[in-house]
Order: structure tokens, then sequence, then C-alpha cells
């Protein structure tokens, strides 16, 4: 008894030397009768998988599909502030909320960054984008993310802030004042430390 394999066209890309039917070698008929059994054949050898079978690239490592970098959700509303919160604490999650703005620098230089480590902590915990100058300033206070003291009538910010909130209190935060590096590992510690407890 024979059966031919037909294998998917990124599986056969991974490695050109892979014919698109390929026949298992010779077994006997009641180890057919498995159930989902899958055979693959590369020069020289076979493979038996069950269930999912995964891509395998030429170095015989299998292939990482988790994301590279998550984007950061918007929160442009205190209102939809109050559904995420409400979302994480029905779920038992925590959230990583980032206060930014469009004009400062540094805020812009560590986001993709921190989506990096949002891919890293993904899809066990979310993250989330606040600019300051889009949302009402009672959502910003209530954060914290602003100095009480006044300079030239306006307070100062603190940019860019990133917050760790579980059961709608805020746990931890960083203030991302310095090298981005340093930033993403001090986050990195406060998300880990967040797990242990």
């Amino acid at each position: 008894m024979s059966e031919i394999v037909n294998l998917s066209p990124s599986l056969r890309s991974l490695n050109p030397k892979i014919s698109p039917l390929v026949p298992p070698r010779q077994l006997s008929s009641s180890f057919y009768q498995q159930p989902r059994l899958k055979f693959l054949s590369f020069p020289g050898k076979s493979i038996l998988a069950t269930g999912r079978v995964r891509a395998i690239d030429a170095r015989r490592q299998e292939v990482d599909d988790s994301p590279v970098s998550v984007e950061l959700g918007p929160i442009s509303s205190e209102s939809h502030f109050d559904e995420v919160m409400e979302e994480a604490q029905r779920v038992g999650e925590s959230v990583v909320i980032v206060w930014m703005a469009a004009w400062c620098r540094k805020c812009i230089y560590l986001r993709p960054k921190l989506e990096k480590l949002a891919a890293e902590f993904y899809p066990r915990l979310r993250f989330y984008h606040v600019d300051v100058n889009a949302v009402p300033y009672k959502l910003v206070s209530r954060a914290g993310v602003t100095n009480e003291t006044f300079v030239w009538n306006t307070l100062t910010q603190k940019m860019p802030t990133i917050q760790l909130w579980r059961d709608n209190q805020k746990q931890a935060e960083v203030i991302g004042g310095h090298k981005a590096h340093f930033v993403v590992n001090e986050v990195r510690e406060m998300i880990e430390n967040d797990s242990i407890t």
C-alpha cells in the first residue's frame, strides 16, 4: 500500500529539492490506519509527524511564527480608558499604558522598542498608548502623569511615562527620560515583578 502526501507550497519553498508529491517509505497497512499521521520526506530522510505540521527550514530549525512587534493600541478618551481597564479586570490581566506626546522626541524613538517588547508578552499582556494632548486633562491627571509645578503657566509633563495597571489601579511606573534600552529593561523588570506577585 502506498500513499502520496501533497506538501503545501510554503513548505516546498523552504527546500526546493522536495518534490511536490512525496511517497512515504513502505510501511505496514496497520500503520497507515492510525489517525492524523502525516509523512514528510526530505532528501535521504522521512519524517513522521502527528497533528499539525510546522515548517522546518534548511538547518532543521523550527520556524518561529510569533510576532516580532505588536502595535500599541490607542486610547482616545477617558471612557475608552475605563473600558480597557474594565476588560482587563474582567479577564484578570494587567495592562501597560504608555503616556506619550506627538512633540516628544524620546516618545517617538522609544515607541518601536516598546512594540517589540509588547511582542514578548503577547497575548497575555496588552500594551496601549495615550497621546496626552489628545485626551482630556482629567485623564492625564488621574494617571499622575503631570508634575504639580507650574512652568510658564503650564503644567510640566513627564514624557514618556510607562505604567502598569491591574485591577483598575496603577501598580508601577517607569519614566522614560533616559536611554531607550535602559527604559525597555526597566519596563521588562516592572512587568516581571508584577508576574511574581
